[in-house]
């Protein structure tokens, strides 16, 4: 059976393959063959999430290191079909270069738990509302690569296709994070009797929905575009807090929302 002692088997011509396609794009025009790469590591590392997700007889959704194997698979998916509608290879290097990170963390901090799930988390909602959460995380930090990559030519020239792209992503992943909010809180109500509990995970999951929507307006002003770009950073960086740093606060020991024992 597949369990996380069988990672490295995965992980390894995942990052392979992943580091082959992200060369190919880079430095070549056999965009095919950097293509093949790219979907064939994203085919095996696919392979472990439902060969780990049928032994451990739950989804792969409850732990850090779990929720960490489906940003990585988004992330690439996501720069995938960006190219296949709009041909940015280097978004497609980035997001596979990003997604390795993650994949090394978890070479290095699996994070280990038991099979059971909480009473809380054997609800309908538990699938569709962590898909729905990391699927946006995943299309949200594509939009920062793509908004970095401004930055960087911002005073060379104004990519006006680019920036629309960003917003577009930005659109999406707003819309994602809002309906894992929603089904969050129908999910709360039937669990705990409330919709809102103001939990520090849903306090800073609340700041971050805010951001992201700050940036919607700033946008629809047509106006401080530079700005605009530097506070998607800072949106970015609330996400990553809401995802990964909250769990350090002291306010987070007895948070419904971290299921660690």
């Amino acid at each position: 059976m597949i369990n996380w002692n069988n990672f490295l088997v995965f992980a390894i011509p995942t990052i392979l393959s992943w580091v082959l396609a992200s060369v190919i794009f880079t430095f070549s025009k056999k965009n095919k063959l950097g293509l093949f790469f790219s979907i064939f590591g994203l085919f095996i590392f696919g392979s472990f999430i439902v060969l780990l997700w049928v032994n451990l007889g739950r989804p792969p959704m409850r732990t850090m290191g779990e929720t960490r194997l489906l940003y990585s698979f988004f992330l690439v998916a996501t720069g995938l079909l960006s190219y296949l509608k709009w041909r940015y290879k280097w978004l497609v290097s980035y997001s596979l270069v990003m997604a390795m990170v993650f994949v090394f963390i978890n070479i290095l901090k699996p994070e280990i738990h038991s099979k059971n799930l909480m009473p809380a988390l054997q609800s309908i909602w538990f699938v569709p509302h962590v898909t729905a959460y990391i699927l946006s995380y995943s299309i949200l930090g594509a939009a920062t690569i793509v908004g970095v990559k401004q930055l960087f030519q911002f005073n060379k020239k104004e990519d006006a296709e680019l920036m629309d792209f960003t917003d577009n992503l930005v659109y999406i992943g707003f819309g994602l994070l809002m309906l894992g909010m929603l089904m969050g809180a129908v999910w709360a109500k039937a669990a705990w009797g409330h919709y809102w509990s103001w939990d520090p995970k849903e306090t800073w999951a609340f700041i971050t929905a805010a951001a992201y929507l700050f940036y919607i307006h700033l946008r629809l002003s047509n106006k401080y575009r530079k700005i605009a770009l530097w506070y998607l950073v800072f949106a970015f960086i609330m996400l990553m807090i809401t995802w990964k740093g909250v769990n350090y606060l002291p306010s987070a020991k007895n948070s419904i929302h971290v299921y660690t024992d």
